[in-house]
């Protein structure tokens, strides 16, 4: 008559397993995914994805130019009367939305050429 105890799965492997355990610890295999010294060509292809990341915020830069000379079309359109006071907004939104541009290029230059 079978046992129960032979019938479990730790049973039924252990005999697959027993030609592995008698070689010698140090003849394991390991597999290494991480070169122990960076090179070069790893740190420049760094350097350009964080630069390339860095310069998403100009895209973003020209959307809010475009959003505020639109703006500054419109409400010229709805009251001609307050052309100079809608175009001094319209100069320090252009201003400061063209700021923000201009420092995410600056991180971009400093990623790729101060590090």
């Amino acid at each position: 008559m079978i046992s129960a105890r032979l019938c479990t799965r730790v049973a039924a492997i252990r005999p697959m397993m027993q030609p592995l355990m008698q070689q010698p610890v140090f003849a394991v295999r390991s597999f290494q995914t991480t070169p122990q010294v960076m090179d070069e060509s790893l740190e420049q292809a760094s350097k350009f994805i964080g630069a390339g990341c860095a310069t998403v915020g100009v895209a973003g830069s020209g959307a809010g130019i475009g959003t505020v000379f639109g703006s500054l079309v419109e409400g010229y359109a709805r009251n001609p009367s307050l052309k100079t006071q809608l175009f001094s907004y319209c100069v320090l939104g252009f201003a400061l939305s063209e700021a923000m541009g201009l420092f995410c290029l600056m991180i971009a230059f400093l990623i790729l050429f101060a590090l």
